[in-house]
């Protein structure tokens, strides 16, 4: 059975990685037997007719979509004009949305036939495997379907053996695309967290109980990404650092092994030590997320988050010991949140700021599944949209009886303005010459960036990246001179900043060059 599998638009200022969840998808099926496609519309522009020629080309049996909240209009749109295309196929959407939203879905959503509760990989199987036997889809656990004017929701299936999974099918995925944008990779060494947590889905996604992979195939994969170049891998577990044993296992065999590479984790701020830490810097860990969520310890006891602002504290100094960059994230909108509570929390993350410690803050976003959301209304709180594409945690869609969404908006305003002060302070040395190159990387990377989505948004190097190597008739004749001429014209950016992205991006072997058959081609380097 062939499979196409969709990754929905998302956009590049939420830092996207590679799908991993469609990745881990995608090694499931193959290792079933099953051809797999997978069509990535957050590094391609998604286009009916790009759409048209994937199923004109692989012609699948089954189209997937995976979704966030924010991303799942964007997934609804492409199943919909799968069964415009060709109503035969059979079309699922999957991820922590349409998870919590399933009946919903296949009440109002016509084009899609199958909804995927919870981890999809062997689920995914099983429903590929009933297709083609043809058997009834109320055995296959963890599904909702549609029988007759009835919605089927079956059981939940067993979570899995993490060890026994296929390997995330990477190959499948254009890595060098996200190369290319500076994004990090990821992958995880556990799914699970323990903690209850009334803003997060996870543990109702993945279980409470955490299962954990052997630290060497952990570490097998981390070598297998080190050669690829990114700058960084993100250990996407929702708790890294949940048992010492694991995480010193894992450092221990990156250590042992000698492997250089750089990472990042996520952790709470109650599960971290100086020998845990210390061991993780050893191992290539430059920084450690930690959702501290507020600065006042009535709103901590209120969402029984169970820390308190002196572990914090404790924990965001033993990273700057161990060399590690720390960094906080806070939510604001919690339940109960009053003006009080939230000058509290801004004045922390000052407090933290005069540490070293990098903070930023978002916005509840009650998104389906959740405790807040599902609770509403025994929680202070008023949800104002369900535009899902306004859940991206940046603007208020919620307010409490002390706080306004202005006021919540405002403090995320003045943090993005913080930021843009703190690139031009870097465009300001740069102007000067007083900057060193490491000085201004920062600005420099961003600038290239932008213009390289752009022009991969654009498919400008597909378009104008392509002439015949006998024609030379512009004032730059080489064959770098003559794309940036042709593309110049195209990209709303300084030319000389337009400039330094293409040479940048074809220095690195982003972008390569080819001549043959009498033609200059240029192309991103897609897969890896």
């Amino acid at each position: 059975m062939r499979v196409l599998l969709i990754n929905p638009f998302y956009p590049i200022s939420e830092t996207p990685s590679p799908p991993l969840g469609l990745a881990f998808l995608a090694g499931a099926l193959e290792q079933a037997g099953n051809p797999v496609k997978l069509m990535d519309c957050v590094v391609f522009p998604y286009s009916r007719d790009y759409l048209a020629s994937m199923l004109r080309d692989f012609k699948p049996d089954l189209v997937g979509a995976t979704a966030v909240t924010m991303t799942v209009d964007h997934a609804l749109e492409a199943l919909e004009a799968v069964k415009a295309m060709d109503p035969s196929l059979t079309t699922v959407i999957g991820g922590p949305h349409a998870t919590f939203c399933a009946t919903n879905i296949l009440q109002s959503y016509d084009q899609v036939d199958v909804v995927v509760c919870g981890e999809g990989e062997n689920t995914l199987v099983a429903l590929t495997r009933a297709l083609e036997t043809h058997a009834p889809w109320e055995k296959i656990a963890g599904i909702a379907f549609r029988n007759g004017n009835r919605i089927v929701r079956t059981a939940a299936p067993p979570l899995a053996d993490l060890d026994e999974l296929a390997p995330p099918a990477r190959q499948l995925i254009p890595l060098g695309r996200y190369r290319a944008l500076g994004m990090p990779v990821s992958m995880t060494t556990s799914r699970g967290c323990p903690f209850k947590c009334i803003f997060c889905v996870g543990r109702k996604m993945v279980g409470a109980r955490i299962r954990y992979r052997d630290p060497v195939r952990v570490v097998d994969e981390m070598e297998d990404l080190s050669v690829m170049d990114f700058h960084q891998i993100n250990l996407a577990d929702d708790l890294f650092t949940a048992n010492p044993d694991h995480c010193l296992a894992v450092c221990n065999e990156i250590v042992d092994r000698g492997l250089k590479v750089k990472w990042t984790s996520f952790a709470r701020v109650d599960t971290v030590s100086r020998k845990v830490l210390e061991k993780m810097r050893q191992a290539g860990c430059t920084t450690v997320s930690f959702g501290v969520e507020s600065g006042s310890p009535e709103m901590l006891r209120r969402i029984k988050k169970g820390i308190t602002l002196e572990q914090v504290v404790h924990a965001m100094q033993l990273c700057r010991d161990c060399g590690i960059d720390p960094h906080a994230s806070f939510i604001l909108g919690l339940p109960g949140e009053t003006e009080t509570t939230l000058a509290q929390t801004v004045t922390f993350g000052d407090h933290l700021k005069a540490m070293g410690v990098s903070h930023g803050f978002h916005i509840l976003a009650p998104f389906p599944g959740t405790d807040v959301r599902e609770r509403v209304d025994e929680y202070d709180l008023q949800i104002l949209s369900d535009d899902w594409r306004q859940y991206h945690a940046n603007r208020a869609i919620i307010r409490t009886a002390g706080v306004q969404s202005e006021t919540m908006d405002a403090v995320v305003i003045d943090g993005e303005r913080q930021f843009d002060r703190w690139l031009g302070e870097i465009a300001r040395i740069r102007e000067d010459g007083r900057g060193t190159a490491e000085a201004i990387w920062p600005l420099v990377r961003l600038e290239h960036t932008v213009v390289i989505y752009d022009m991969m948004m654009k498919r400008l190097i597909e378009e104008k990246g392509d002439w015949p190597a006998e024609k030379s008739d512009q004032v730059d004749a080489t064959p770098m001179g003559k794309l940036i001429h042709r593309l110049s014209g195209e990209l709303d950016h300084p030319p000389a900043r337009i400039r330094a992205a293409i040479e940048f991006a074809a220095g690195q072997r982003y972008l390569t060059r080819n001549t043959a058959n009498g033609r200059i081609r240029w192309s991103w380097v897609d897969y890896l």
